[in-house]
């Protein structure tokens, strides 16, 4: 088993390696994964190394905790960490749903609840679906404008301030979950967060990567003097930064091609791989716990931990801020120079 740098989650005991295992792939995003073929995922990462994965009740609703749990129940609890979601709870209908997000979803619809019971419900439904007794990091999962528009936030973020929050903190004082974050797509609602609240980890997917730094203006700032750990999802943004034509799990537009062309081009001239240096980049920040890539098999997981070890000079990353194209004070990798 190789050996990944572990980081500590907030000021909890909670250490995850560097490389996670993000698994909304697992649960059919955008492409078909078998259940034989999202357990041999989930046990490469682990054979490889990785003690850290992520999942959640929305990811092929249901699918992924099941493979997740499946494929790690033989392994000593102690020795890996778990995290999940609260914030949609899953009702049975008569079929499975026509999804173009998802391939085989299981016959369950996702609702939202922020609230206390939605929060126990949703936990104590995942210990279920998983076949364990422990989770170890626990996020409310899309709460936010973004997800749920501007005229609907204020009511659902006063909803999980008033319930959820309390149900949270109850599992973390008990003892029953380790750690509790939020799971996003957007640094503003976590900024918002940090305001009224103690949190462990933010899980923030796209928004702080090599195409992307607006969370050093104000989130990631914040997030060091609260002790709070960012967890980076989608360290990849959708595809794009590994040749793909995805971003925000859409197709690009132009001006976001034109930057990750440009970006490329420094990283050809110095022979990276742009994915090398979108993998690696992330984790030089100091509240930067972990980057949770989504592999949609197992050699694709193993060519990003070729990609994780990939030398890179200290002279791409000059060319890049000088290029206007890293934030000026981004924090840049210093293991390779």
């Amino acid at each position: 088993m190789a050996a990944f740098e572990k980081r500590r989650i907030g000021r909890t005991s909670v250490e995850v390696t560097a490389l996670g295992l993000g698994c909304a792939t697992l649960g059919g995003s955008r492409i078909a994964v078998s259940r034989q073929e999202a357990e041999s995922i989930v046990s490469a990462a682990w054979a490889a190394g990785v003690n850290y994965i992520d999942t959640a009740p929305y990811y092929g609703v249901g699918r992924a905790e099941r493979s997740v749990g499946d494929a790690m129940r033989w392994v000593p609890r102690e020795e890996w960490v778990l995290s999940t979601k609260v914030g949609r709870l899953l009702l049975p209908r008569a079929s499975a749903a026509e999804d173009t997000e998802r391939r085989h979803p299981l016959p369950f619809e996702p609702v939202y609840d922020y609230s206390y019971d939605g929060v126990m419900r949703s936990f104590e439904d995942s210990l279920q679906r998983l076949g364990l007794a422990r989770i170890d990091i626990l996020y409310v999962h899309d709460i936010g404008a973004m997800q749920h528009g501007a005229d609907a936030h204020p009511r659902l973020m006063r909803t999980l301030r008033e319930g959820g929050y309390r149900a949270l903190e109850e599992l973390r004082s008990a003892g029953t979950v380790r750690a509790i974050g939020i799971g996003v797509n957007e640094r503003e609602v976590l900024v918002e967060a940090l305001e009224w609240s103690d949190w462990d980890a933010f899980l923030l997917a796209g928004r702080y990567t090599l195409l992307e730094q607006a969370p050093l203006e104000d989130l990631l700032p914040k997030c060091e003097k609260a002790g709070t750990s960012i967890v980076v999802g989608g360290p990849l943004n959708s595809g794009i930064l590994a040749g793909r034509d995805t971003w925000n799990y859409k197709t690009a537009p132009p001006e976001i091609v034109a930057r990750v062309n440009a970006i490329e081009a420094i990283c050809d001239s110095h022979r990276v791989p742009l994915a090398a240096a979108a993998l690696q980049f992330p984790l030089a920040h100091p509240a930067v716990a972990a980057i949770i890539p989504g592999p949609r098999n197992a050699d694709e997981f193993h060519a990003n931990v070729r990609l994780m070890r990939h030398p890179i000079p200290a002279a791409l990353w000059a060319d890049l801020r000088d290029a206007g194209l890293l934030h000026p004070h981004a924090p840049t990798p210093g293991r390779h120079s």
